[in-house]
């Protein structure tokens, strides 16, 4: 049994949890709360970041990306075609690169701001930096939204898949990172035609249910959120 800490809305986590769901993994999800700095999260984390995945009596596994090689060194070949990390090394390196560019940079630049200020803020104690969203975050995370979106928008209008001709583990941490800006209503989709074909086809995977199903009390999602056919 594998056990994944995880925080619901953190991009990073989504991306795990879709990972175990297209490869079928059972586990355990366990919602930890990275600002209370529990004592036996810091233990398996020092750094104190999410997602961290453990597997029966082994080690912690902590990061996405580490989780990620993890799961695919541990299942990954017995997926055959439907493996998310590509047989050849120039797709493999297409992947990976995709995948730190959505998990890290997006994240940093737009939608891990968009997160952060209008979801985490909520469940913060203010003496932890809860409170209300800074308005001048929000703007350049939208901005920067924007300028994400149109390098998406040219990899899906030129590409099958982001990585490539078939679904990878790039497609699945670019979704992850646009759920959370979805449920948000943050995604101007009217303006990102070709995102929008592509995102429908990963969010209609069976993988997805489970997050769509997913509300914030106090924060209902957008009307594009959990709609297949937006």
């Amino acid at each position: 049994m594998l056990t994944l800490y995880h925080q619901p809305f953190s991009p990073a986590c989504r991306f795990v949890r879709l990972i175990l769901a297209e490869y079928g993994v059972r586990h355990e999800l366990v919602i930890e709360r990275p600002w209370e700095r529990r004592k036996g999260f810091l233990a398996m984390n020092p750094a104190g970041t999410l997602p961290i995945a453990v597997e029966n009596d082994g080690p912690p596994v902590v990061g996405a990306g580490p989780i990620m090689e993890y799961l695919d060194e541990t299942r990954g070949y017995a997926q055959g075609d439907k493996r998310l990390m590509p047989d050849h090394p120039d797709r493999r390196a297409e992947t990976r690169r995709l995948v730190e560019w959505f998990l890290w940079k997006f994240d940093e630049e737009a939608v891990g701001h968009l997160v952060h200020e209008r979801i985490y803020k909520l469940e913060m104690p203010t003496a932890m930096g809860g409170g209300a969203p800074e308005s001048t975050v929000l703007r350049a995370a939208r901005t920067n939204l924007r300028h994400h979106l149109r390098y998406i928008e040219y990899l899906t209008a030129t590409r099958n898949w982001l990585a490539g001709e078939r679904l990878t583990f790039a497609d699945i941490a670019a979704a992850a990172e646009l759920s959370t800006a979805d449920y948000l209503g943050e995604v101007p989709w009217a303006d990102c035609e070709h995102v929008k074909m592509w995102y429908s086809r990963v969010k209609c995977r069976p993988s997805f249910r489970a997050l769509l199903g997913e509300t914030i009390r106090g924060l209902p999602p957008s009307p594009t959120y959990s709609d297949l056919d937006f």
